[in-house]
């Protein structure tokens, strides 16, 4: 059995997740195979790419079901940037799309360009902070982090949960403060990319590893 199972859908930042994996001591398998996922001891859903044909790839292999069949175990899933966006009910990126639903709430897109004479492009590229809200990060997957420590985005969009009271951290970008992390039950999902985020990202899986001891 292995430690995480890194879901393979074609759009994902694989090879990061890997490494970051590996650096802690987590042994880890990139894989679509869904008995392979279902008998990993965690589960990781990166992202990078677009809505509207990933949530048709996860469909069209049954991976959608795979992943909700996971978290319906408790077991650790992770979600990544896209990954994350994926969880909830929809997203309104180059159109209108359903996703997975585990997650209540939905996916918006930046509409702001400028701010004081301050051009913001889109999509949101680079270093950004992320700050405690709502939920004390003890016993979280951001249990090793500082309020107000810097990670790495890349996104055009950002989900907007039903209930405030899942949102673990926020950032702002311009004058929009938007959620950057979740945490509901055993979902734990990050706007931002942890494996792009040098020691402060390999912190969270130090967090993942030392929960599965």
């Amino acid at each position: 059995m292995k430690d995480v199972a890194i879901i393979d859908y074609k759009m994902s930042n694989l090879h990061s997740v890997e490494a970051a994996c590996r650096k802690v001591g987590l042994s880890c398998l990139t894989t679509n195979n869904h008995d392979k996922i279902m008998n990993s001891k965690a589960a990781i859903l990166p992202g990078v790419g677009a809505f509207g044909p990933a949530i048709s790839f996860l469909k069209k292999t049954g991976l959608d079901c795979c992943i909700k069949d996971f978290v319906a175990t408790g077991k650790p899933f992770i979600g990544i940037c896209l990954g994350m966006q994926l969880l909830f009910e929809s997203s309104e990126e180059f159109g209108h799309h359903k996703g997975l639903g585990l997650v209540k709430g939905k996916v918006k897109k930046f509409q702001f360009q400028k701010l004081r004479n301050l051009k913001y492009p889109i999509p949101q590229v680079g270093w950004n902070k992320i700050k405690k809200e709502n939920i004390d990060w003890k016993g979280t997957l951001l249990e090793n982090n500082n309020n107000g420590d810097f990670l790495y985005f890349v996104h055009s969009h950002y989900v907007e949960p039903k209930e405030s009271k899942i949102i673990l951290s926020t950032t702002t970008y311009n004058n929009k403060k938007y959620c950057s992390s979740i945490n509901d039950k055993n979902i734990f999902a990050t706007q931002f990319h942890p494996e792009k985020s040098g020691l402060v990202g390999i912190a969270i899986y130090e967090k993942l590893k030392n929960n599965m001891r």
